[in-house]
């Protein structure tokens, strides 16, 4: 047992994304507790983002920290949520790139962040339409919805998935955050956003913020 979440662990610190999605389901077919699994894993990203935020690694260490936690958490989740089972977290965040804009590397960066924060991240990916996002608020009930839009002509989305919540009647039972190249402190304030921040870890000290904790 503790052989196979050593084995999860190193996978994320080694950036092996294969190995992490094999260690995950060997550490389901040997009745391993997958949220203890999932934790095996958190651990070995926040010893990256340890690495990150002291300088001694970089972006592309992120990244790929994070590519390795997408392939593995999801194969261990879908046995969690099949127990009936919830770990512990500082709060569910649902996360995305608005619609018409396929850029993830600052998504992803802000998602890697919030996991090593101690968050449940359900990362929608990119082209992300209200809709999309409206389905996983229903389905999901996180405390937190975020958005990204690097480009000009994507902002606006961001206002039409906001618009999309209050016109669905709930926009009250989620706090949004807004971020991304193309996005201002104005531009958040204008769609009612909650939040805005211009940086993937002040990002994450803001979901901390709006939640309470």
């Amino acid at each position: 047992m503790d052989t196979i979440l050593e084995s999860l662990k190193k996978a994320v610190i080694e950036y092996d994304r294969e190995a992490a999605a094999s260690w995950a389901r060997k550490a389901l077919e040997e009745g391993i507790d997958p949220i203890e699994a999932v934790d095996a894993l958190t651990e070995g990203i926040k010893q990256v983002g340890d690495g990150y935020g002291r300088g001694e690694l970089f972006l592309p260490e992120l990244v790929g920290a994070a590519e390795v936690m997408k392939r593995a958490v999801p194969i261990l989740e879908e046995e969690i949520n099949r127990r009936g089972k919830k770990r512990e977290t500082a709060g569910v965040i649902v996360l995305g790139t608005v619609k018409g804009d396929i850029h993830d590397i600052g998504k992803n960066i802000v998602a890697t962040l919030l996991t090593i924060d101690g968050f449940s991240v359900i990362d929608l990916g990119v082209d992300v339409a209200a809709e999309k996002f409206v389905e996983a608020i229903v389905k999901h009930k996180p405390g937190i919805l975020a958005m990204s839009a690097l480009l000009t002509m994507t902002a606006s989305e961001q206002r039409k998935v906001i618009d999309t919540l209050k016109k669905e009647g709930i926009r009250d039972k989620v706090k949004v955050m807004v971020g991304g190249g193309a996005i201002t402190q104005g531009f958040a304030d204008d769609i009612g956003a909650d939040g805005y921040d211009p940086t993937a870890v002040g990002a994450a000290k803001l979901a901390r913020r709006l939640i309470g904790k």
